[in-house]
């Protein structure tokens, strides 16, 4: 296999790589805090670059070095990203179920105190109201989206195992197997951009009007999100042995 072919597979690993289930999992969860198309694709490739940063690192050491990342430490780091998924899950689900009932202390004359509830506007309102802000000329200074680079390294440090074999197999110097790895984590960004504006775009078009459409499409990621989470958290921990051992 040539040198050339060598880093198209790679590229191409990448961008499969990008649609696996955890992975969905996590930008999905990562867009249901955005509020625009771009911006969500700024979280798809913060995620990408934090993935890449930690595959190269770590892929560089055990190329060096020439000793694989041990079985039980990989599965360790496949757990914790379950149980990622699970909070990441479970955050989406609280913020939803905050947005709608709002609790506060009620006071009335004489004293009398008492808790209140009430719902937040209605979606089509606060797009209404988003549309009119954003016809404001003033910008706003965007944070770095550190939150996806975290996620993105956790799932590079859980992924590397099996990505270092393979380039381990496929290369034969070091400087081919840090190219080799580049080019897949080149691959893994442009497909996690490209499924983050799969995900962006049917949130964002459900906000304009179909709050029981954004709302459902909001549970249904929060739901897959632990769903899963809590199905690698078994499959590992117990169906695997790794908290019998």
């Amino acid at each position: 296999m040539t040198a050339f072919s060598v880093l198209l597979l790679g590229f191409l690993l990448g961008l499969k790589h990008a649609t696996e289930a955890d992975h969905l999992a996590a930008v999905a969860t990562l867009a249901t805090r955005q509020s625009s198309v771009g911006q969500t694709v700024r979280q798809g490739v913060a995620w990408g670059v934090g993935h890449t940063l930690t595959l190269v690192t770590i892929g560089t050491v055990v190329l060096l070095f020439g000793k694989a990342i041990p079985s039980n430490v990989a599965q360790f780091l496949e757990l914790a990203v379950g149980v990622m998924l699970v909070l990441l899950g479970a955050d989406v689900l609280r913020r939803l179920l905050r947005a709608r009932v709002h609790f506060h202390v009620h006071s009335h004359d004489g004293g009398i105190r008492h808790m209140h509830a009430h719902r937040h506007a209605h979606a089509s309102a606060v797009g209404l109201l988003h549309r009119r802000q954003s016809r404001h000329e003033h910008v706003h200074p965007q944070r770095l989206p550190l939150r996806a680079l975290a996620i993105g390294i956790m799932h590079g440090m859980a992924g590397s195992a099996a990505l270092i074999l393979l380039s381990l197999e496929a290369v034969q110097s070091l400087p081919m197997g840090v190219l080799y790895m580049l080019v897949f984590g080149s691959g893994s960004i442009v497909g996690m951009a490209l499924l983050s504006v799969a995900i962006a775009i049917p949130l964002r078009v459900s906000t304009g009007g179909m709050e029981r459409v954004h709302r459902g499409l909001t549970v249904l990621v929060g739901a897959f999100s632990v769903g899963l989470g809590l199905y690698m958290v078994y499959e590992i921990g117990i169906a695997g042995g790794l908290f019998a051992a």
